[in-house]
């Protein structure tokens, strides 16, 4: 009896150990997607009103978390019964990434109505503001599923030939590291002005060490926004002309002498940038029909 009990808990020993090891491989793999994933979320979650950051972020973590839940069961399932349907999410994916990246570009070139009516300004109703919240949290979510399921793929992709078991335990165990790692910095990242004035105002003294790292946060959070802006929309054609690049064949061969960063971002911009323009087009044959 003793034996077994003993025995038992030398294989669950063994089973963390390995389980251990391969997480830290897909750790590695899915690195530069959490890398995107941290720099779209630091900017979906950016622009909201200071007292309503941390309430707006919670929400969109929560989504993120039930995004998850969502994801990985039919991730382990298609993967075991149906494989092909993981490039086909995949791909249709990608091309939600790409247009929305090809999207934040045209939009900052050539600003219209409705990206105006998308900021929240301190002149707006209560009203009007939650609802605008409401609908960037959802937008936010939405970007997170996709992402999310280029995480989730990944990491399977690294641990595919290993027992159930393990790939159920390895592959959870980077959703959920996802999750709380790019919303935790997130977190920070949209608190520094916050932190920054509480170091100001920490003692009466004028110009000492935290009045000084104080300002230079409050000054920096602008900047880091905006940084975030950019980094987030060059994320988004990276990550989805990687995923053409590696599934595509068409694409791969396109690619095979280019840089492979610069041609997946090439791959990214044109195929958003054909999607936006058929996107536009139907939005202005729509307005046309309307007007007959």
């Amino acid at each position: 009896m003793a034996s077994g009990f003993f025995a038992l808990l030398d294989d669950i020993a063994v089973l963390m150990d390995d389980v251990s090891v391969m997480s830290k491989v897909a750790a590695k793999k899915t690195a530069g997607i959490l890398g995107d994933d941290l720099a779209v979320n630091a900017e979906k979650a950016s622009g909201f009103m200071s007292s309503r950051e941390l309430p707006v972020l919670w929400a969109i973590t929560k989504g993120s978390f039930l995004n998850k839940l969502i994801i990985l069961p039919i991730a382990f399932l298609l993967s075991a019964f149906v494989p092909m349907a993981i490039t086909i999410i995949l791909v249709l994916g990608g091309l939600y990434l790409a247009y929305e990246g090809a999207e934040k570009i045209y939009t900052y070139f050539i600003p219209h109505k409705q990206h105006a009516e998308n900021k929240l300004t301190k002149h707006m109703s209560e009203t009007a503001l939650l609802k605008l919240e409401k609908e960037r949290v959802k937008a936010a979510i939405l970007t997170d599923f996709i992402l999310s399921i280029e995480i989730i793929i990944i990491a399977l992709g690294a641990v595919v030939n290993e027992p159930l078991v393990n790939q159920i335990i390895v592959v959870s165990i980077i959703a959920l590291a996802a999750t709380v790692g790019v919303y935790g910095i997130v977190a920070l990242l949209v608190r520094m002005d916050e932190f920054g004035l509480k170091l100001i105002n920490l003692n009466e003294k004028d110009d000492s060490i935290s009045d000084k790292v104080g300002r230079f946060l409050v000054a920096a959070l602008p900047k880091v926004i905006k940084s975030l802006g950019v980094i987030g929309t060059i994320a988004l054609l990276l990550v989805s002309g990687g995923i053409f690049v590696h599934n595509i064949e068409y694409f791969h061969y396109f690619t095979e002498s280019i840089p492979g960063v610069l041609g997946e971002f090439l791959v990214g911009l044109v195929v958003g940038a054909v999607i936006l323009g058929l996107v536009l087009g139907v939005k202005k044959g729509v307005k046309v029909f309307r007007k007959q």
